[in-house]
């Protein structure tokens, strides 16, 4: 069987470089650039006739990442590939999953049917925020998580007294999860959310006093929501605070509120590029190339995925 081939757009160069390390096979060479008047330009520059073909792009802001994976998968398609993979180690637009107030759209459905029309035949993606998503998708999808890599840190740490934390009601399956891989009690932050843009703790639920805890969340934008979380813990009588999250997809204040919160230590992986931002000494970028490069493996030797998904 030939080897697989990746190609990565330029959201995710650096992780696809990582995959191709721990697969040991090459990064495609595919041009991904500009035209003078801001157009996207793809070129494949390498003979891709009857291959299978993994193409490993982020889809978060800015849109021209969602527009370059579409033009790559098109490429891909009529240059004759046996088979286009997309890779989105962050889904974008996923919070965006349903109709939570009149006229709006369900921009994660219309992501999932343009990366569909654009030629991919399969995709793969890891901790999606909500995971019906999967069903927006009419080809085969897989869904991984990245568990794995925040639990071996976590327990690497050996943090006594653990309580694992939920930072909302959404998250509780998720927190569930990590508190029994790491033999921890479990509790919840009761929010609201006033406004869009506003975040108010009602109430923790369970017990965190003279407790260590680890909030779980699947993705951080503008860390309110964490943060506040934290200073409502502390008030509770929580001792040591530390946070893991899939996405670390930050905001321009993000840093700023984690840094002048109780938490202790931030851990995000490396599905978001972070490569032009300066990271705070308290927050830790953790690889998933490792888990994403087994996943592309086993696609392609038509091999199950089962005990990836954690």
């Amino acid at each position: 069987m030939d080897p697989c081939r990746l190609f990565a757009g330029n959201a995710s160069r650096r992780l696809a470089v990582s995959i191709c390390e721990n697969l040991n096979v090459p990064l495609g060479d595919a041009e991904v650039s500009r035209f003078e008047d801001g157009e996207v330009s793809v070129k494949f520059n390498e003979n891709i006739r009857g291959s299978d073909v993994f193409i490993i792009q982020a889809t978060g802001a800015p849109a021209d990442h969602l527009m370059e994976l579409l033009v790559m998968l098109d490429a891909a398609r009529r240059a004759s590939a046996r088979r286009v993979t997309a890779v989105l180690p962050y889904f974008g637009y996923a919070r965006q999953d349903r109709k939570d107030q009149p006229r709006a759209p369900i921009s994660a459905k219309l992501v999932a049917n343009l990366i569909t029309v654009a030629g991919a035949d399969r995709a793969l993606t890891m901790d999606l925020h909500s995971a019906q998503i999967q069903g927006f998708f009419d080809i085969p999808f897989d869904h991984l998580y990245a568990a794995p890599v925040l639990i071996e840190y976590f327990a690497q740490k050996r943090v006594p007294n653990l309580v694992v934390v939920a930072p909302d009601i959404g998250s509780v399956k998720m927190a569930r999860a990590y508190a029994k891989r790491l033999n921890a009690e479990l509790a919840l932050v009761d929010k609201r959310r006033p406004r869009p843009d506003a975040v108010e703790i009602m109430n923790i639920i369970g017990d965190v006093e003279d407790k260590n805890v680890i909030l779980f969340d699947d993705v951080v934008t503008t860390a309110k929501t964490l943060c506040q979380a934290a200073a409502a813990i502390q008030k509770k009588g929580a001792q040591d605070i530390y946070a893991g999250v899939t996405h670390g997809v930050f905001c321009p204040d993000a840093f700023e509120r984690v840094a002048g919160s109780p938490i202790r230590e931030l851990v995000v992986t490396d599905t978001v590029e972070h490569e032009y931002m300066k990271l705070p000494a308290n927050v830790t970028e953790l690889s998933v190339a490792g888990l994403l490069g087994e996943a592309v493996q086993r696609i392609h030797d038509e091999r199950s995925l089962s005990s990836l998904f954690v």
